[in-house]
């Protein structure tokens, strides 16, 4: 659940109807989360009370400004294959902020500690940490890895009827969906 938190801020940060407000809780959630989930995960009560205030935080931040695709791939797989949807999002964040690279990923990056100068570096140093995070807390990397082999075509109709892609930050199209369903499957 601790990779849904992270997600829902993400998404929140990126969403096409973010506002400074929604990207402030956004933000807070984000490095709330990062910074206690192992802690938490360890069964550290304190870390668990942080995770659960920056999940309701997430909670505003999305309930405004709105989710995307990885929330979207998320419901169709987890529909399809009754995989726990944390546990999916897990698998699909990583490839999800490759493709779509956005800007304030970077800010994102920085709220946690992996700044860097450049766009591309904070971006690929927020990946990094995300796969780190995940490895560390014993979560699978890709939908292989949890015998999922999903049929992409049913997949990918769904996600692109689920209502989180209206506020992902660029259009959703199958070619992206694709190339981030491929990335989770195989890595």
């Amino acid at each position: 659940g601790g990779f849904d938190v992270l997600t829902h801020a993400l998404e929140a940060l990126v969403a096409k109807n973010a506002s400074p407000i929604t990207d402030a809780l956004a933000l807070s959630a984000f490095s709330m989360a990062f910074r206690n989930l192992p802690d938490s995960y360890a069964g550290n009560l304190a870390a668990r009370e942080q995770v659960h205030l920056a999940s309701t935080m997430a909670a505003m931040a999305f309930n405004q400004a709105g989710l995307g695709i990885c929330h979207a791939l998320a419901h169709s797989l987890g529909g399809a294959h009754h995989v726990p949807h944390g546990r999916l999002n897990a698998i699909l964040l990583p490839p999800v902020i490759r493709h779509l690279g956005c800007q304030k990923y970077a800010h994102a990056a920085r709220a946690i500690g992996l700044e860097n100068r450049s766009h591309t570096m904070a971006l690929r140093n927020l990946h990094n940490g995300l796969v780190r995070l995940r490895k560390q807390l014993g979560l699978p990397a890709t939908l292989a890895e949890i015998g999922i082999r999903p049929q992409f075509d049913r997949i990918m109709d769904a996600a692109l009827a689920d209502p989180c892609c209206v506020t992902n930050p660029v259009p959703v199209t199958r070619e992206l969906a694709a190339k981030i369903l491929h990335e989770a499957t195989y890595g």
